[in-house]
């Protein structure tokens, strides 16, 4: 399985500018020869490419420096070198790159084979055919080629999802993105089973899908370090619709009503916006016949509430059709929004 690493730093330089030429013509029957030094090659830029195949930074944590190559340097019968091709820095969709030592954000890649430029390569310097003036038939002087530049540069992947599904430890998230989708994630009787995000594509009527991601690790603290959350919180941040996953399984001897109320608590600190999405919540494992009276405290809460409750077991299916209709009837609310927005 492929370690999941969604941070990471690099050093990047693009390529020097090759040097410009002093040569002067020498010809058996030209006794005057003029010069005729090349100019140097460009150096290659640095740019980063989206790939739709990648999934996480580990690549960039075992390689670290990068370089792209100089320009050729000018030569002698007005022969310009070459210049060198440009370096391409492979990287997940949802890549956010910045400048370690700015802290500005240079670019979020989110769309395959999107490009981001973030060095370009020195120019080339000029030999010594350019200097010919009218008082100065024979310049020897050419120009050094310019230095690429080099930074630092910070990698953070944020994945790509339409749907987040948010939850307490163990509350079957990794069952039911297994059963709505064709992600197969590791799946046991105990916390903090994932310790990565997984994705999954489920597909709903003639051809339609969307991203559905799960996000391990949230529990009460998880914005202020707790657990395993807050490597994760910024996982959610992309998506448009979070499904909040509800234990009623007594084994937990959690409140379902507190374990909603904590993890909405979680998101409001974390990030503001990110509370504010579409919330539909999913009381799952009623397949347990102890979890009827748990069931019924939490329907009492969310209809004083005003929310709708989805009752569904990840482990037989119950209810899971209700429930992914309901999410594909959320999204295309929100992209008709989106929609109209543009066209305004």
């Amino acid at each position: 399985m492929v370690k999941f690493i969604d941070e990471a730093k690099i050093y990047i330089k693009s390529g020097d500018g090759g040097r410009g030429c002093v040569s002067f013509r020498r010809e058996k029957y030209v006794p005057r020869g003029g010069p005729n030094g090349g100019d140097g090659g460009n150096g290659g830029d640095v740019v980063m490419i989206a790939r739709r195949n990648m999934s996480s930074l580990l690549d960039h944590r075992y390689q670290q420096h990068y370089r792209a190559k100089r320009g050729e340097h000018g030569r002698g019968k007005d022969q310009h070198g070459k210049n060198a091709e440009d370096l391409f820095i492979p990287l997940p969709l949802g890549t956010i790159i910045k400048d370690q030592e700015t802290g500005d954000v240079l670019g979020d890649l989110t769309k395959d084979s999107e490009t981001l430029i973030v060095a370009r390569g020195g120019k080339g310097g000029r030999g010594n055919a350019r200097f010919i003036t009218s008082t100065n038939q024979a310049p020897k002087n050419a120009e050094p080629g310019e230095e690429g530049q080099e930074k630092t540069l910070l990698l953070e992947l944020k994945l790509l999802a339409d749907v987040g599904i948010i939850g307490f430890p163990n509350a079957g998230k990794s069952t039911l993105i297994s059963r709505i989708s064709a992600a197969r994630p590791k799946i046991a009787d105990y916390p903090f089973t994932t310790l990565v995000p997984n994705l999954g594509v489920v597909s709903y009527g003639d051809g339609g899908t969307f991203v559905v991601a799960d996000i391990p690790g949230l529990i009460e603290g998880a914005h202020e370090g707790a657990g395993l959350g807050i490597q994760f919180l910024r996982h959610i941040e992309r998506t448009k619709v979070l499904v909040h996953l509800i234990d009623l399984s007594p084994i937990t001897d959690r409140d379902p009503v507190e374990d909603y109320e904590t993890m909405n608590n979680e998101l409001k600190s974390y990030n503001e916006e990110l509370y504010g999405r579409p919330q539909i919540v999913a009381a799952n494992k009623i397949d347990i016949t102890e979890a009827a009276e748990r069931l019924r405290g939490l329907k009492e809460y969310c209809d004083k509430s005003g929310i709708k409750l989805f009752p569904i077991s990840s482990a037989t299916g119950e209810g899971l059709e209700e429930l992914k209709w309901r999410i594909v009837k959320l999204l295309e609310t929100l992209r008709n929004e989106d929609q109209t927005l543009l066209n305004e």
